[in-house]
């Protein structure tokens, strides 16, 4: 009785997914790209289950933003242009704890990749 008890309990665990962090929200983010340039854009997301969107305004203006959340990591995309071409603004995340994100990113600038890092804040 004891034995079925336990696997029914470890079961129950196994089959429970991980809970998703909800980063839907304003976030103030600070970026510093390896050629030494900083930029400091607000990211505005809403986080229906595991999908991402949102709007970015920042250096290239207001964007559509779009991506994934899993567990406590977050990858989204910004997509636009200037008039340099096309820019892709690829960001990875680790969400840490309710108000705070950090992570990678890579800035693209018609096929000119610039990496970075970058921390991020939610707006009370």
């Amino acid at each position: 009785m004891r034995l079925l008890m336990s696997s029914a309990l470890l079961f129950g665990l196994v089959s429970v997914p991980a809970m998703a962090a909800d980063v839907s929200g304003t976030w103030a983010f600070s970026v510093d790209l390896e050629n030494g340039q900083h930029g400091d854009p607000v990211f505005v997301l809403t986080q229906s289950g595991a999908k991402l969107a949102g709007t970015y305004n920042g250096p290239f203006g207001e964007q559509k933003v779009t991506g994934t959340v899993e567990g406590d990591t977050a990858r989204f995309e910004v997509a636009g242009s200037n008039e340099g071409g096309k820019v892709t603004l690829t960001y990875a995340a680790k969400i840490e704890g309710r108000d705070k994100m950090s992570g990678t990113m890579t800035r693209n600038i018609a096929g000119d990749s610039t990496p970075g890092k970058w921390t991020a804040l939610r707006k009370k």
